[in-house]
């Protein structure tokens, strides 16, 4: 395995070790955690998990659910693993060798009641200057995102719920696709500025859900001039507060 570094994330409340190089958890993983408003007794799946960032972060907020990490890359499968036991979550949390590009049924397992995902953000390598080749994988969505969608939509239960964190700019491509099985859409789109057009989106559907779109208030990163975060962002960041649903 190559070398990899130990991080704290939710104000050190999850230690998470990672790769030193190539794909790493960040700002996406943290929202994405955030956004889990999973109910306790509830089943949650994270399709992509990588070492375990938002799967952790998401399993200490939501201490009353269970999770399950699905990945495809073994050295992450291994990091995921030996995070899990070592911030002592073994008892409601695992991670399970698994790709979005096989039918959700071959995995054996009941639908859950919740799935969340931060996919890849580009389907076309030759949109985009390729990245190091640690980081192709995290960042090229074989299948394109037809593949994340459709896998996410197969694995959660009738009124279960879908969320994923992508591009804002790819926000109609992730309705559309979404749309044939879920709806009951919200979606919260997030600033890096306020001045300035959203760069990300979080966007939730509801299976077979059937009520209008919700276009929620929008969460910004900074301030100008100002600190780091906004403190909406740093609330987030530091599990004082999430990012509810309505």
């Amino acid at each position: 395995m190559d070398a990899t570094s130990e991080d704290r994330v939710l104000d050190g409340r999850v230690r998470l070790r990672q790769p030193a190089r190539g794909y790493r958890a960040g700002l996406d993983a943290a929202l994405l955690a955030a956004a889990c408003d999973a109910k306790a007794g509830q089943r949650v799946l994270e399709a992509g998990c990588g070492a375990g960032g938002a799967l952790l972060a998401a399993a200490v907020r939501r201490p009353g659910a269970r999770f399950t990490g699905l990945e495809r890359d073994p050295e992450a499968l291994a990091l995921a693993r030996a995070n899990i036991a070592g911030n002592g979550l073994a008892d409601r949390v695992e991670a399970m060798a698994g790709d979005v590009g096989v039918p959700f049924s071959k995995l054996g397992l009941p639908p859950f009641d919740a799935a969340m995902a931060n996919p890849p953000f580009f389907d076309d390598p030759g949109t985009l200057r390729a990245p190091a080749p640690e980081k192709t994988a995290a960042w090229m969505a074989e299948g394109g995102l037809a593949a994340w969608t459709g896998f996410l939509s197969k694995a959660v239960r009738e009124g279960g719920t879908i969320t994923i964190i992508h591009r804002a700019d790819r926000l109609a491509d992730l309705l559309a696709l979404l749309a044939p099985k879920a709806g009951s859409f919200q979606v919260r789109p997030v600033h890096p500025h306020a001045d300035e057009p959203a760069k990300r989106v979080l966007v939730r559907a509801v299976k077979t859900g059937k009520a209008p779109l919700r276009l929620l208030p929008p969460l910004v990163l900074h301030e100008r001039g100002g600190g780091k975060h906004t403190a909406q962002a740093e609330a987030i960041l530091r599990g004082e507060a999430g990012l509810g649903w309505g």
